[in-house]
């Protein structure tokens, strides 16, 4: 077995995560309770879906995963929820104080506290896998939580797991959107440690996502769960492989090796498609070039940020349900004729592809549409460099008037740690520059780089 384990900090992560174990359980057809009816071997843990839910000798499946908050309201919504009889209640874990938009008090001082209980529920879930592959972490970086103890998390997660994948879903601040003042100081703390603790990172944004609800759902005020919804298709489409059988199945490890061509190059964009509503979805069809040159347009990235304006490193397609492989190779060969999408000269393929046969499911009562096939993009383009240019703007406006950084200081943070982490975000935005460079100037130096 491949296990993998998720966690989902603050209250972005966990109410992403509510998104989707809830996908996963319509499309194994697991009941809120936990039990199956459609599992013939109770106990056995040969399932391909028990990847992601470990099942007991009574036939309960329950959810590889943890759920983790400073404070406990919005863990309580998922204590008393629909799916209050699915998780463990060992596996979610709040404390008593939120870190109140800080990251010093999420890594610090509050987050310090409850960080070892949440490794000891970790290590016991782990040794239920018989080959664990990795974790996927879900967090975003402006609130305290996700970014503080999310950050604290993933350092301690080096430490115990080294060699284990974490491949962190993160919601970054949008351009127009915000919900804190200090969502700037918190995102560039914390990127600091994504970029030395996680193998891949795929970014969303609020703001991307209330777009492609606007323009392709026709949802004139899009709700958190709207939000969601789009994101859990991304990443079950992401995890399909793992959980059914297909004609190409991805592995964890496998994205890693397609989508990063050097260590600190790990931060993706993201897109699936088609985002139809039902009203539509029937004088449509959805071929599979359709949605293949759907998910290269720049409206249907899940981030603020141009990939025209950049060069694509490497892309992961994911195709699910009625697709044969004959059929994405012609996409992709014709998405490799168009000028729009350029690839940097040094990865001339650049083309990663899956194919699974189990078809999106969607949430009943939900915005999406049923349809026989969909794809997910996931790709390494240098324009990403924008989210974080964006950030550190921002960053920097604050910064030199030294404007909030008193409340991280007085919880035990060092006003060094502003500028380092700064630094090393600028240092970020130059190897996105050097990356995407063209590759006829830098010859004459390549024999030092060696």
């Amino acid at each position: 077995m491949r296990e993998i384990i998720s966690i989902h900090i603050g209250q972005a992560g966990i109410q992403v995560g509510n998104s989707c174990w809830e996908l996963y359980c319509l499309e194994h057809g697991i009941q809120p309770d936990g039990t199956m009816p459609s599992d013939s071997s109770v106990g056995g843990c040969h399932d391909a879906f028990n990847t992601f839910f470990s099942e007991t000798s009574s036939g309960q499946h329950v959810p590889r995963a943890v759920f983790l908050d400073l404070e406990p309201t919005v863990i309580d919504e998922v204590r008393t929820g629909t799916y209050r009889q699915l998780f463990h209640p060992e596996q979610l874990i709040s404390g008593k104080e939120d870190a109140a938009n800080n990251f010093a008090r999420g890594h610090y001082t509050v987050g310090r506290e409850i960080v070892d209980t949440c490794l000891e529920r970790l290590r016991k879930l782990a040794d239920n896998c018989t080959g664990l592959q990795g974790f996927l972490v879900f967090n975003a970086v402006g609130g305290g939580t996700g970014s503080g103890l999310g950050s604290l998390l993933l350092e301690r997660l080096s430490v115990d797991f080294g060699k284990k994948s974490k491949l962190g879903f993160t919601i970054y601040p949008s351009p127009q959107v915000s919900t804190a003042v200090v969502e700037p100081y918190n995102s560039v703390l914390s990127t600091h440690s994504l970029l030395e603790h996680t193998d891949v990172v795929v970014l969303l944004d609020n703001e991307a996502i209330y777009d492609i609800c606007r323009r392709s759902l026709d949802i004139e005020r899009p709700t958190y769960t709207n939000l969601n919804r789009l994101i859990s298709q991304t990443i079950s489409s992401l995890t399909t492989s793992l959980r059914f059988d297909g004609a190409i199945n991805v592995d964890i490890t496998e994205f890693q090796t397609n989508l990063v061509p050097y260590p600190r190059i790990h931060f993706m964009l993201s897109s699936y498609a088609p985002v139809i509503s039902s009203a539509k979805a029937y004088h449509e069809q959805f071929s599979v070039p359709e949605i293949t040159t759907s998910v290269f347009e720049p409206s249907n990235m899940m981030a603020k940020c141009d990939p025209r304006h950049g060069k694509y490193m490497a892309c992961c397609l994911m195709y699910r349900g009625d697709v044969v492989p004959k059929d994405v190779n012609t996409a992709v060969a014709t998405i490799k004729t168009k000028r729009t999408i350029q690839f940097v000269d040094w990865c001339p393929t650049g083309f990663k592809c899956g194919i699974n046969y189990q078809p999106p499911s969607v949430v009943p009562g939900g915005d999406l549409a049923k349809v026989q096939r969909a794809v997910c993009m996931i790709s390494n383009n240098t324009a990403v460099a924008e989210v974080f240019s964006r950030i550190d703007h921002k960053f920097d406006l604050m910064y030199s008037k030294r404007a909030f950084v008193h409340w991280y200081v007085g919880e035990g943070m060092e006003e060094g740690e502003f500028s380092e982490a700064r630094e090393d975000l600028a240092a970020l935005e130059k190897d996105y520059e050097e990356v995407g460079a063209e590759g006829a100037d830098d010859n004459d130096e390549e024999g030092d780089e060696y």
